[in-house]
């Protein structure tokens, strides 16, 4: 399933792809996930969490920019999936993104993976 940016002062600088792989839900992000694109993040994780998809592997392979509007969508996602048994698995971080993560200190709660394999091992 595809999303198309909605509510966004922007049009497309956020796209959000969802597939389900077993027990987990991958969820691509690409783009820009800050308070203007926020929640076309937050809906499609709020969806599977309700779906019983607790454990959410995000790529963020093609994710170039994250604020911190979109950093807390993320560590919702993290409390209500570890709150149904699951969690949340980040997967192949780009270097801006990355930083803001250590800057934060976001990435000592969050699983961090090389791959999208890796990630459903």
């Amino acid at each position: 399933m595809d999303r198309q940016t909605v509510g966004s002062a922007n049009r497309g600088r956020l796209r959000i792809g969802v597939r389900a792989e077993g027990r987990s839900e991958i969820v691509t992000v690409a783009g820009e996930l800050d308070h203007h694109t926020a929640e076309l993040l937050q809906t499609p994780l709020d969806d599977a969490l309700e779906r019983g998809q607790a454990r959410l592997v995000i790529d963020c392979s093609q994710l170039e920019f994250c604020d911190s509007t979109g950093l807390n969508v993320l560590l919702g996602a993290r409390l209500k999936a570890e709150a149904a048994g699951g969690g949340v698995h980040l997967v192949s971080m780009l270097p801006a993104v990355a930083r803001v993560f250590e800057i934060t200190g976001a990435d000592a709660v969050f699983t961090v993976h090389d791959s999208i394999e890796d990630a459903l091992t």
